[in-house]
């Protein structure tokens, strides 16, 4: 089997080429053209479609879940196609995702309470070592209560109230984010339900006191750049793309949860 690291093939031609069960890891397809290539139960993660053009496709049994801020189908932009469908889906959605002012901020955040309230109540209901457990290649859940307690210190405590290095040693960045000086890092930790839940509720309560003083006007300002390494990077962020971006990860991450929970659950019960 070869293998290539770290190698540049840019302008490289493939043809009559045998890829089977190939895996591309942190690979620049910038430009890539493919023609006649079976992609027949390919898995992509964390993958950038910007600009991709999709010509004379079979899509057949398809399953795309992520940010998609535009795609044409055929001629038609089906993105707020999808968005209307996914509002009459949970009537709270638009609440939850597009607050406009500090009233519907903190309502969107007492709807989120409640509903990662009952997520853990779920949670507790399997054995210590299935919230451990990775489903389909997923966070487990203590790992998306860390990534989502690392949100908030990256987008409350470091870009709005200005603390330059605000971590806990638990917190998890994203996989792909470039490991950077006092970002932890630690894949195999492996706190209990309830040092993670310590550590989550004590950066909910941040955000909880935060938006209880929000007004219009700190709504509409921008945040004092930080210095040092970290994320997001130190410049000026408007105070209403911040909590918005929390708001973003705290629904999205619920739902890849909620239904990693339900296969934990099915793969116990035996159904």
């Amino acid at each position: 089997m070869e293998r290539f690291h770290d190698a540049d093939l840019s302008g490289s031609e493939f043809e009559h080429v045998r890829l089977v069960d190939a895996q591309l890891r942190r690979v620049d397809l910038t430009g890539a053209r493919f023609q006649t290539v079976d992609l027949t139960g390919a898995v992509f993660r964390d993958v950038d479609f910007s600009g991709a053009r999709l010509r004379g496709v079979l899509v057949r049994e398809a399953d795309v879940s992520g940010e998609i801020l535009s795609l044409t189908v055929n001629g038609v932009d089906v993105v707020p196609l999808v968005e209307a469908e996914l509002d009459r889906r949970d009537p709270e959605r638009p609440t939850l995702l597009r607050p406009t002012d500090p009233a519907g901020f903190r309502e969107a955040w007492e709807i989120n309470e409640r509903r990662w309230a009952g997520a853990v109540e779920r949670a507790r209901r399997l054995p210590a070592e299935a919230l451990h457990e990775s489903v389909d290649g997923e966070w487990s859940f203590v790992e998306t209560l860390r990534h989502l307690a690392f949100a908030t210190d990256s987008w409350v405590s470091r870009a709005i109230l200005g603390d330059p290095s605000p971590w806990h040693p638990l917190e998890l960045p994203w996989d792909e984010m470039p490991d950077t000086p006092g970002v932890p890092r630690d894949r195999a930790a492996r706190p209990s339900l309830d040092e993670a839940l310590a550590l989550r509720h004590d950066r909910m309560a941040r955000v909880r006191r935060l938006l209880e003083e929000l007004t219009d006007e700190s709504l509409a300002a921008q945040t004092t750049p930080v210095e040092g390494p970290g994320w997001p990077e130190p410049r000026s962020y408007p105070v209403r793309e911040c909590l918005l971006t929390v708001l973003n990860e705290e629904y999205h991450h619920r739902l890849f949860a909620e239904r990693d929970l339900a296969a934990l659950e099915v793969g116990r019960s035996g159904t």
